[in-house]
């Protein structure tokens, strides 16, 4: 078994997750015995952070999009998350700054990973979250928006791009800054809940 020592949270990544998140010290110590008891290796799998987001969404299908959402958090590219990837996943998915929301939208979006989107991209991410999107609520969409390849298709003419043309981070970041109807469309609401619920277990 892990020694005091395993279990610790370092002084050199308190005080970093502490500048570059609005969590307080209380919060973080909490929270890393939490993740030592959930993953004892100090390090979270793919299939424990798809298994820990499926039990948010009882009702739908979150894996494809929780792996993506893993994918854009791996920052190593190791297929784990150590904590401070973790928190800073947490950070930016609910209390994080707009700019740094949209740098992680991008980087969600940015599937292969090479510093530009592509509609086909846009398409996979956004099938992804109507995966998580009950049958019911699907019907009380908009008409031009109530299905993966119609939403793929009202961003991508948002930004007028041509089909087999690509968007990069800073027009990606502007454009959605200049209209918030596409930041609604580019995301799913619910993970919104799932921090909610994660701070409650902390308190």
């Amino acid at each position: 078994m892990g020694n005091s020592r395993s279990s610790a949270l370092s002084r050199d990544v308190l005080q970093e997750l502490q500048t570059s998140t609005t969590y307080s010290q209380e919060q973080l110590f909490s929270w890393y015995q939490k993740f030592l008891n959930e993953c004892p290796t100090g390090r979270i799998s793919r299939e424990q952070f798809q298994s820990i987001y499926a039990s948010f969404f009882p009702d739908a299908d979150p894996g494809a999009y929780a792996q993506h959402v893993f994918r854009s958090f791996d920052a190593d590219s190791d297929g784990t998350l150590d904590f401070k990837e973790y928190i800073v996943a947490l950070h930016l998915t609910s209390s994080g700054k707009t700019v740094e929301k949209l740098e992680w939208a991008f980087a969600l979006y940015d599937v292969d990973r090479n510093g530009s989107i592509t509609k086909n991209e846009i398409h996979e991410i956004v099938k992804s979250i109507f995966n998580m999107i009950s049958k019911e609520d699907q019907k009380n969409l908009p008409d031009d928006e109530n299905t993966p390849e119609k939403r793929t298709d009202k961003i991508w003419d948002f930004f007028g791009k041509k089909e087999n043309g690509k968007i990069t981070e800073g027009e990606f970041i502007q454009g959605v800054m200049d209209n918030k109807h596409i930041l609604r469309l580019i995301q799913f609401d619910k993970p919104q809940k799932v921090q909610e619920k994660l701070k409650e277990k902390t308190q």
